[in-house]
């Protein structure tokens, strides 16, 4: 913190990065410190390497994000001026697909600070807390840290208060400790809304999106109790029937992992030429160890990522035919 610290203490160019298709945390937490470095003076930009869920175009300052699939070049510019970059919600520069290159390239500080496991040994300073609940509450002790945890006002704590709620399923997983609590006290006291910023992120569905909710739990849910496993897979044709637009399959395989009896869930989208899976569990069962050994993904032990270049029906067999060599951890307990 003492060499962050001295960093910033002159008004620097600074650029906030985050992982493509940044979801609740990714946004909250950068939004959060980007609100933060404009109050104190920082010359500061915030690049997404893609689009992001309508539903967190509600956020304080989002009118200010910047979309490198839409902008590249304004991107490149100010990435390359810049004296710092902040890495937040993803601990590997291939986590923001296009600006990878742009990024290794960059001579400025990076700084990491995320709480998924493994970083990547390329950031000049790593805050890297795999126990943390978000990276939103990593921003709220990164600000404390310097002194400057008066400074957090409703905006600020709307974002960091929409990145923990997020990310823990409105505060259920067991990442949420006491001092978790404490923070999302200390949010609400600077004016973080609680019960508007929940209305928001789960109460502004479109009916599109409900409707593709509704074909997901009735035509496409697969259950396989030999393995106290679900999953759901929707190819692209299917996605389009219903103008799928980002976000609309959030928190989609959390359905999944609802069923009584179940262990671990996983959700497969057919886009763009690719298979992109999220997997959930429960319990101590793994699904980051079964994303990065299988599908070139990772994340936490509950809750991870993963990818495959097969079409669909190719990545769901390959993870039926893996499933075997995990059935004796997922069926314990």
């Amino acid at each position: 913190m003492q060499a962050v610290k001295l960093l910033l203490n002159k008004s620097r160019k600074i650029v906030i990065t985050t992982h493509y298709r940044p979801d609740g945390d990714a946004m909250g937490s950068s939004l959060a410190l980007y609100s933060f470095f404009k109050l104190k003076g920082h010359d500061v930009s915030l690049i997404t390497p893609s689009d992001y869920p309508d539903f967190l175009n509600w956020l304080p300052n989002n009118d200010q994000v910047i979309n490198f699939e839409a902008e590249p070049g304004k991107s490149t510019v100010l990435v390359n001026q810049a004296e710092i970059v902040f890495c937040l919600d993803y601990n590997s520069l291939n986590r923001i697909e296009k600006m990878e290159p742009l990024l290794r390239d960059s001579k400025a500080v990076k700084i990491l600070i995320d709480h998924h496991l493994f970083p990547e040994d390329v950031f000049t300073h790593s805050f890297s807390y795999s126990s943390a609940s978000s990276t939103s509450e990593l921003i709220f002790q990164f600000i404390d840290s310097l002194g400057e945890s008066g400074m957090i006002d409703k905006s600020i704590a709307e974002c960091i208060y929409c990145g923990i709620m997020t990310d823990t399923n409105s505060f259920r997983y067991s990442s949420m400790k006491a001092d978790t609590h404490r923070i999302i006290a200390r949010l609400m006291e600077a004016g973080a809304e609680n019960y508007r910023i929940h209305e928001h992120v789960y109460d502004s569905s479109t009916e599109n999106r409900l409707r593709l909710l509704g074909y997901a739990l009735k035509e496409k849910l697969c259950v396989l109790n030999d393995y106290r496993t679900a999953y759901i897979a929707l190819s692209e044709a299917e996605l389009q029937m219903f103008n799928f637009k980002t976000g609309d399959t959030e928190g989609l395989v959390n359905y999944a992992l609802s069923i009584d009896g179940i262990r671990m869930a996983a959700f497969f989208s057919e886009k763009e030429g690719m298979v992109k899976i999220s997997f959930r569990s429960k319990g101590d069962f793994s699904v980051q160890e079964l994303s990065s050994e299988h599908f070139s993904g990772g994340g936490h032990r509950n809750a991870s990522g993963g990818k495959s270049n097969s079409n669909l029906d190719e990545a769901i067999r390959k993870f039926l035919k893996i499933l075997p060599d995990y059935k004796e951890k997922l069926m314990k307990g």
